[in-house]
């Protein structure tokens, strides 16, 4: 049976399509680069049932002195950018877009080199 559409016939030349990249990736070398270490927790308003579970697992293993528990993640990222200032703006960018949920999550970033 064949398929319902076609696939289209145009072709690419590789070597066109890698010279943009090349050039990229000597502008991005060429700057320094950056660690961003990111923490994401929940905001405190927000139950945590995870860090709940966490909390209970470790009663019963005997850990009586622990009152609370917050679970979340951390995230370390290379990055290159001009400058410090460059670096933890694009590192905020990436949390504001996608890292964390700015409805029920708050971050720190911290950038070094």
């Amino acid at each position: 049976m064949p398929f319902p559409f076609t696939l289209p016939t145009q072709t690419t030349d590789i070597t066109e399509s890698a010279a943009p990249q090349a050039s990229a990736e000597v502008t991005a070398s060429a700057q320094p680069t950056w660690l961003a270490r990111i923490r994401v927790t929940l905001k405190p308003v927000v139950l945590d049932p995870q860090g709940g579970a966490v909390l209970r697992g470790l009663r019963q293993l005997g850990y009586d002195g622990v009152t609370d528990v917050r679970v979340g993640k951390y995230l370390e990222l290379r990055l290159t950018a001009a400058d410090h200032a460059a670096a933890e703006a694009m590192a905020r960018e990436m949390c504001d877009r996608l890292l964390a949920n700015p409805v029920i999550e708050r971050y720190d970033v911290e950038v070094s080199q």
